[in-house]
């Protein structure tokens, strides 16, 4: 069989999924004492959300230099670098985030706090990779603008994308509220090739004073089985985990829509698996668990999942000081 006939038999099955999905979407019926707060979150979750990530206008840009370095304990930003702490995070799926991808090398690089780049170096420049699960994760510091010709440039960064066994997919995020968006020759771009309106992403501000952002990673590869986004609608989802960032433990807030074998799990940065909290046959309902880590776990990032009938559904991401 060749690669092409196998690559379009995985679609058909993907789309099927798909379907499924949607079928199960219009014939569910919720408990009436989750059905009325659902509404909102419900109409939000739909195949809409699953947007492939576009090419840049400008591609790659004047200022990229290969082989850059592995980061270093999620650190592309050295501790003493000027500027406010960013934190990005996400997930690698496929086109039609039905499964999540591992071992996708992300290349980064961007401009200091000053808006100048390290051409002779690799400051602020390096490569990671999405781990065992699909997520990714690096701490950098927000970068500053330049000129470009008569204006400036929107502060953004710039990404090569290499999935396994795949082409190489780059781009440049940019974040909301950003004055220079409009006027950008690139970020403004609403449509097409080089669409830009899922890559200009929203920044919210931590109890450490740091920026942190989320930006899933969303291309042609392939990968692992995982939940498409009405599978939050149709089976489950977490509202809320709480304190976060935490200590001591976090109190996971979350609903199970259908009948159905539940778990929550706990994962590091690495992917790998650190608890297990819950693995039980529920009832639809609200819910809530508990992590109290032990000891040994150590202070970083880690990500909360939402398992039902053996589809990871839903994950957020928490920091342990």
């Amino acid at each position: 069989m060749t690669f092409e006939k196998q690559k379009s038999m995985k679609k058909d099955r993907r789309q099927f999924l798909k379907n499924t999905s949607l079928a199960a979407l219009a014939t569910v019926t919720l408990p009436s004492t989750l059905r009325a707060e659902l509404n909102s979150e419900i109409a939000s979750e739909t195949l809409a959300n699953c947007n492939p990530t576009t090419l840049d206008y400008y591609g790659q840009g004047p200022f990229y230099s290969a082989n850059s370095p592995l980061i270093i304990n999620n650190q592309l930003a050295v501790g003493n670098e000027p500027g406010t702490r960013f934190i990005i995070s996400g997930r690698v799926h496929n086109l039609d985030c039905t499964e999540y991808i591992a071992g996708a090398i992300i290349d980064i690089w961007h401009a200091d706090d000053a808006g100048q780049y390290d051409n002779t170096g690799f400051n602020l420049r390096g490569k990671t990779t999405s781990n065992s699960q699909g997520f990714y994760l690096f701490e950098s510091i927000y970068p500053g603008k330049y000129l470009n010709g008569s204006s400036y440039r929107p502060a953004h960064i710039h990404f090569k994308i290499t999935p396994p066994s795949y082409p190489v997919l780059t781009t440049q995020l940019y974040f909301q509220g950003d004055s220079d968006n409009s006027t950008d020759a690139a970020a403004s771009i609403s449509s097409g090739t080089y669409d830009a309106t899922h890559r200009i992403i929203p920044v919210t501000t931590n109890s450490f004073g740091q920026k942190e952002a989320t930006w899933d990673i969303i291309l042609d590869g392939e990968g692992n089985p995982v939940g498409i986004e009405e599978m939050r609608s149709t089976m489950g989802m977490i509202y809320k985990i709480y304190p976060n960032p935490f200590s001591d433990f976090i109190q996971i807030n979350y609903g199970v829509f259908q009948k159905a074998k539940v778990s929550i799990q706990v994962f590091d940065i690495q992917g790998n698996l650190v608890a297990k909290l819950q693995d039980l046959n529920l009832k639809p309902e609200k819910y809530t668990a508990e992590w109290k880590p032990d000891s040994n776990i150590i202070s970083g990032h880690y990500f909360v999942a939402l398992k039902i009938n053996d589809v990871q559904v839903h994950y957020l991401k928490v920091i342990k000081n």
